[in-house]
């Protein structure tokens, strides 16, 4: 009998440990990319450069805006 309890209580805490480790994992992965976006103004500035464009401030922001909105 004690061996049966002692089973599910590993089974219990693994699963807890699970479930845990992914809402952490989780919330830290959204703050890290909320902190660090993928992408940041420079480059969205180098890229409109090497494809022709004349990286204005205003197409700038309206690039940042729309791959705000579109998370």
């Amino acid at each position: 009998m004690n061996m049966v309890l002692a089973i599910v209580l590993i089974i219990i805490a693994l699963l807890l440990g699970l479930v845990g480790g992914f809402y952490g994992a989780r919330a830290y992965m959204k703050k890290y990319f909320k902190d660090n976006p993928p992408i940041s103004e420079d480059m969205i500035v180098a890229m409109m450069s090497q494809m022709g464009q004349k990286p204005s401030a205003k197409k700038v922001n309206q690039v940042m805006n729309m791959m705000k909105h579109h998370k």
